[in-house]
């Protein structure tokens, strides 16, 4: 089995980000990059599959600048076999990316895709459902448990959805995107550090697929979250009353 394995670079959750005065990004300075803690889950259960199975070959995907060596690296000492990285300067949206994903998927050949549901900068939620859809492959979103029958070839999926679990089953090839309690990520191994370093990662050119990296989707613009107000003590419950029932509107 071949898995198909989509990552992105993103600035660290743990990370204070700031808003540019423009509006058109964050402040990139001193800010650390990982992968998107989706994406690693979406790794790890991709290891978990070749470990469990045998003979299946990881391949890690990422979109970006050369920087992206960096996350793919990760992964590749995380246990994944080789990388692919598509060079582009641009930002993409969901569409755009699905489109070059599906033509890698048309080189690789995978019989799985298994990316993150959602990558944590933008939270669109959107590349997984719009590649299985360009695909005509099924799919199954918001995993939180991954089983295969005997053959290999047929899957279930118990997925997370607001009034609690559902259970599908799909024939491969297909789309699987992880939700947070799918997994817990490993640390990527001394050994494994090691190895990465030998290990093929290919760059191509965008312009090499064939996509058009005009965006269907722009952002105008970013701006931070509003300030949260100050606590304000009160002396008595008839005030914290009142103050609920004029100010905060709750009552």
């Amino acid at each position: 089995m071949k898995i198909l394995v989509p990552i992105k670079r993103v600035p660290d959750p743990q990370t204070n980000i700031s808003v540019k005065a423009d509006g058109t990004g964050i402040v990139t300075d001193n800010v650390k990059f990982v992968i998107n803690p989706f994406c690693e889950i979406a790794l790890e259960e991709a290891l978990r599959i070749k470990e469990q199975q045998g003979g299946a070959e990881v391949v890690l995907v990422s979109i970006g600048q050369k920087v992206t060596q960096e996350q793919l690296r990760t992964g590749l000492a995380m246990g994944a076999d080789r990388a692919i990285l598509v060079l582009s300067d641009d930002e993409l949206d969901a569409a755009t990316t699905a489109a070059l994903l599906a033509k890698l998927v048309d080189q690789e050949k995978p019989e799985l895709v298994l990316a993150g549901k959602q990558a944590i900068d933008d939270d669109a939620n959107q590349t997984g459902q719009i590649l299985a859809a360009m695909l005509d492959w099924p799919q199954a979103t918001f995993a939180s448990k991954v089983e295969f029958s005997g053959d290999k070839k047929d899957v279930t999926v118990t997925r997370e959805v607001d009034g609690g679990l559902e259970t599908v089953a799909f024939t491969l090839p297909g789309v699987i995107t992880t939700d947070l309690r799918l997994n817990e990520p490993r640390y990527a191994s001394l050994p494994g550090i090691m190895k990465a370093r030998k290990k093929e990662l290919k760059e191509i050119p965008l312009a090499e697929l064939g996509v058009d990296p005009k965006p269907r989707v722009k952002t105008h613009k970013l701006s931070p979250p509003p300030k949260r107000a100050a606590g304000r003590k009160v002396e008595t419950v008839q005030e914290l009353v009142n103050l609920l029932h004029t100010e905060a509107k709750l009552i």
